[in-house]
């Protein structure tokens, strides 16, 4: 199997066989047409995605480019332009899906379609990159509820490898990624391991006695990639280490996948001893009870998923939901994640929504949790994450609040000034099978 890359012929060959079954239900819309001409969207209410609200807001975009945005009246069209009527909508910023594998798993109960996962325990030359399948039935079902962009992020090993920023738009992955190798993922050894019983049900928790046998792959696999980083031209080339060097020259995060607080200080600390430049915490469980080392060192951290029962017994059950508000209120940037299932990833500006119900933090704030904190973190914040001038005009059009199941009804999406065709194939079985049992 091939060191540098995941392996994808065979994977291709499964899902073409099964797109012919049948043909007329299997075809994923073609990805938008790049914008011809300028086009205003008038009259909504525009969700800027930094904290500001424009009511009766007008938003103008051209070649994919913001070029206007302001209240109805500061904002003027130019001759030919399209003008797109939305008043009573609201716009808001393309949801950003971090640590998933969209694109790169499609059935689980199929192995030809996982592609996520490579041989061997220290990977960190393998790109989700070349794995990235822009055909996956799940991507239309993701953008019909608010996700523009996603991160496809390799996982296993204790070094998973490097993860990639796409849009959730486009004829392959070279005219669908947004980011290139984004940053390097590796699995913290935990202080203590549980383990499930399948007979009696049960949870056990010990110390983790392979704990520092990992660690030790840690400094070695580090010590030598620093050492690599620092020769000006090493021969021969080492794929693996060369994979490495953005981390100490600030290119690229590492990601740190912890959940303790023990290991959180700890992994960091080792980051850091390294010399490495960006560190981003993933996971996070007890991030609230380290909150202030985080601020302090300045680590952003991306939360597992929220709807969810708490980690302890002795635990607030409404912790999860509270968490992200927490470390908001603490000053540590955070983003909210849908990690456990590729394809429930759709409902992740409603787990935004539960942390503004829940979190003491406004609707606003709640989604910069999902759009401009999450472009922050992968260093995307200059091309999305909010509407202004200047930036891609990559949008949703809403009926309602998007952070609610109940207003979340988007009625047109643009991905770099592109109208995306928002059909998908729940939406043709819906209308398929509305005909067959006559249900309105």
């Amino acid at each position: 199997m091939l060191k540098n890359k995941f392996i994808i012929p065979l994977t291709s060959l499964v899902l073409s066989c099964v797109s012919l079954i049948p043909a007329s239900y299997a075809q994923n819309p073609a990805p938008a047409i790049a914008q011809s001409k300028s086009i205003f969207v008038t009259g909504a209410t525009i969700h800027v995605g930094n904290g500001q609200v424009i009511e009766n807001g007008v938003i103008a975009f051209d070649k994919g480019i913001i070029t206007q945005i302001g209240a109805s009246g500061s904002v003027t069209s130019g001759n030919g332009a399209e003008v797109i009527d939305a008043k009573g909508k609201h716009i808001y910023p393309g949801i950003i899906s971090l640590n998933t594998t969209v694109g790169l798993q499609e059935i689980a109960s199929v192995r030809a379609t996982l592609d996520y996962n490579e041989i061997g325990q220290v990977n960190p030359h393998v790109r989700a990159l070349v794995a990235y399948n822009t055909d996956s039935e799940v991507i239309p079902t993701l953008r019909g509820n608010g996700i523009l962009l996603s991160q496809a992020v390799p996982q296993g090993g204790v070094i998973s490898g490097s993860s990639s920023v796409f849009y959730m738009d486009g004829w392959n992955w070279e005219d669908a990624v947004l980011k290139k190798d984004d940053g390097i993922w590796i699995s913290w050894p935990p202080f203590l391991a549980s383990s499930f019983n399948y007979e009696d049900f049960t949870v056990s928790v010990k110390r983790n006695e392979k704990r520092q046998e990992v660690i030790n792959v840690f400094q070695a696999t580090f010590t030598d990639a620093k050492a690599y980083a620092e020769t000006q031209a090493p021969n021969p080339v080492n794929l693996r280490l060369a994979a490495m060097r953005p981390l100490f020259d600030g290119s690229a995060n590492l990601y740190i996948r912890a959940e303790y607080g023990k290991d959180i200080i700890e992994a960091v600390n080792f980051a850091k001893e390294m010399g490495v430049k960006k560190i981003v915490v993933v996971g996070g469980d007890e991030s609230y009870k380290v909150a202030a080392f985080l601020k302090e060192n300045q680590i952003p951290v991306i939360l597992n998923p929220t709807h969810r029962l708490p980690g302890r017994v002795d635990e607030n059950v409404y912790l999860p939901y509270e968490l992200p508000g927490m470390l908001h209120k603490a000053g540590v940037k955070v983003a909210i994640t849908y990690a456990d299932e590729w394809w429930r990833t759709r409902n992740l500006a409603f787990l935004a929504g539960t942390s503004s119900g829940f979190g003491n933090v406004t609707p606003e704030e709640a989604l910069q949790f999902v759009t401009k904190n999450a472009a922050e973190i992968i260093g995307a914040d200059k091309e999305v994450g909010t509407l202004e001038k200047g930036k891609q005009a990559s949008f949703l059009v809403t009926t309602g609040d998007m952070l609610d199941m109940r207003g979340n009804v988007i009625q047109m999406a643009f991905i770099k000034g592109g109208k995306v065709n928002l059909d998908d194939k729940q939406k043709r079985l819906y209308e398929k099978y509305k005909e067959k049992y006559g249900t309105k």
